[in-house]
Parts: structure tokens; C-alpha cells; sequence
């Protein structure tokens, strides 16, 4: 039997799929496989139960597909699938691996910028000196700031850039109302990573399933954007992958995806890693080939 999908369900009508994942969905879905719907603010709120009454008991393995979760409420509906006597595919650890920057910068320190972290709760942001202390190590020279999971670079210039890391007074202004603009959703505590200059042109996003690339698309949020280089066949990513292929493998985990930018000076450089369960797509993608890998490598007999 293939593994099935659990996708997150619409939140005004939990019987349907969550209208951001329904063509997914009607991708993924076949007679070969269970599919399942996730009440996903049930889940958040603590009911999980609730939040998987729509999983059959015994169902087998599943791949999760749907929205960001905190490595906490994942951990809780791993354990709630066990209840039911399912599984998923990836668990708790490898979805903390994949998810927080922590977990894979060191099998891909030499593909990504230099970065810097330290665990910190929301609300009040680390001192002056804390974060002259963590920035030091990156020395002078333009950064971001960034927690464990997300940026904020939507507002690039007052809580994502930092124009001079040595420059404390800035360095705290920008962490600062970075914290404020995260509120309760900062995830993990403060990272600073050195800024590299990238070609214009968005990303492009790396589906990889056991170590294997099995997909290249934009990044969902420049979808009709890759580098100009991606066109020209001598500048192509793929080549490119045979480096990132052993940082993936090293890691170790089933299902991720890695964001690759053209540096001004040519080299391709990791700009993100993230779990593949909760990557988004660019609209129009073309997922077929990726839910029947992910549907055959996860399958039982």
C-alpha cells in the first residue's frame, strides 16, 4: 500500500480540504493511498482529538502536508497519530532538523552564509550586549536577523537588514522591533546570518525525498521568478546539487527542500533549508512527479 496525506482542513468547513492545499490534495489523493484531513487550529488549541478525528484508526504511514507547525504541536500530533496506530513518515526529530536553522547549519556551514543564534523566549529581545557578544563571531559587515524558522523581510529595512553588524545601536534597533513584529510567534530564539549579495531573480526551491533532488521550482513567493541564470544551460542549478547532495543525505531527513540563490560572484549558496511537509509551492507548480515518490518510498506492503 503507498503512504497516505494528511493535508490541513479548511477551518470554516473541517470536512474539506484547506482551499491554499485543495489542488495539491487532488494530486496526491489515490486508491492506493489513505488521505486525511488535520483540523489545524483544534491541534493548535490543544484538542488533539479533535484535530484528527478524521483519521482512520490503523490507516498506516503518512506524509503531513499543510501549514507551518511549531516543533512542539508537531511532536503532538506524531504522538496523537501513534494513538490512532498510524505513524508519520517524518518525525518529530527529523522535522526539528530540517525545520530550525540550529538543526542543519552545520552539514551545510560551507553552502550557506555564516550565522550566529542563541535560544531566547518572545517578548523582550536580548541587550545590547548579548547581541554585540553573538555578532561578534561574524565580524564586520551587513547581516539579518531572522529566529530559528522565519525573517521578517517583508519589512527589509527596519526588522530584517542589518547595514553594519558592528554597528551596535542599529543591530538592537533592527532585532528589536523584529521582536516586537514576531510577538508570540517567535520560534526557537534570535539568529544573525552575513549577508551576501544574490543575482536579481527570486530562488529556486529543491524538493529532496531520501537524499534524491526530485523536483526543482521557483520560490512561492517570487513564483513567476528563478535567477536569470537558471535559463542559460551552462548556469543551471543542477550541477549545483551534487554539492548540496551530501549536506541533504548527512541530515538525514526523508522529505525537504533547499532554497538555492546565484551569488554575484557565481556560486550557488543554501540560503534556506526547511521541512518538505510544510514548504510551500509556487501557484501552478506541477506536483505530480513529487506525491508519487513521496507516495511510493513511504509505502508499506
Amino acid at each position: 500500500m503507498e503512504a497516505g496525506f494528511l493535508f490541513c482542513a479548511d477551518p470554516l468547513r473541517t470536512v474539506r480540504t484547506d482551499p491554499v492545499f485543495a489542488a495539491e490534495a487532488a494530486v496526491a489523493r489515490s486508491p492506493d493511498s489513505s488521505f486525511a484531513l488535520l483540523d489545524h487550529d483544534a491541534l493548535l488549541s490543544g484538542d488533539t482529538a479533535r484535530a484528527l478525528a478524521g483519521v482512520r484508526r490503523g490507516s498506516g504511514p503518512y506524509w503531513y502536508r499543510g501549514w507551518m507547525l511549531p516543533v512542539a504541536a508537531y511532536e503532538e500530533l506524531a504522538r496523537g497519530m501513534e494513538v490512532r496506530g498510524c505513524r508519520l513518515l517524518t518525525d518529530p526529530g527529523s522535522y526539528r532538523r530540517a525545520h530550525e536553522l540550529p538543526g542543519w547549519y552545520e552539514e551545510f556551514a560551507d553552502l550557506t552564509p555564516r550565522s550566529v543564534w542563541r535560544g531566547h523566549p518572545p517578548g523582550t529581545p536580548p541587550d545590547g550586549a548579548e547581541l554585540a557578544g553573538l555578532a561578534a563571531p561574524l565580524g564586520a559587515g551587513p547581516g539579518i536577523v531572522k529566529d530559528y524558522v522565519k525573517s521578517r523581510k517583508d519589512r527589509w529595512d527596519e526588522a530584517c537588514f542589518i547595514p553594519e553588524l558592528t554597528d551596535h545601536a542599529r543591530l538592537a534597533a533592527v532585532v528589536g522591533r523584529f521582536f516586537a513584529l514576531q510577538e508570540d510567534a517567535l520560534a526557537g530564539g534570535v539568529v544573525l546570518r552575513a549577508y551576501e549579495r544574490f543575482v536579481p531573480g527570486g530562488e529556486v526551491r529543491v524538493w529532496w525525498v531520501d537524499g534524491e533532488p526530485v523536483l526543482v521550482t521557483a520560490h512561492p513567493d517570487t513564483p513567476d521568478q528563478v535567477p536569470d541564470p537558471y535559463l542559460e544551460p551552462e548556469r543551471h542549478p543542477e550541477p549545483a546539487l551534487a554539492s548540496v547532495a551530501p549536506a541533504v543525505r548527512a541530515l538525514g531527513c526523508r522529505f525537504l527542500t533547499t532554497d538555492l540563490a546565484l551569488r554575484e560572484d557565481g556560486a550557488w549558496r543554501v540560503v534556506e533549508v526547511g521541512d518538505g511537509q510544510v514548504s510551500g509551492a509556487p501557484a501552478g507548480a506541477d506536483l505530480r512527479d513529487l506525491f508519487a515518490v513521496l507516495a511510493e518510498v513511504g509505502g508499506t506492503d
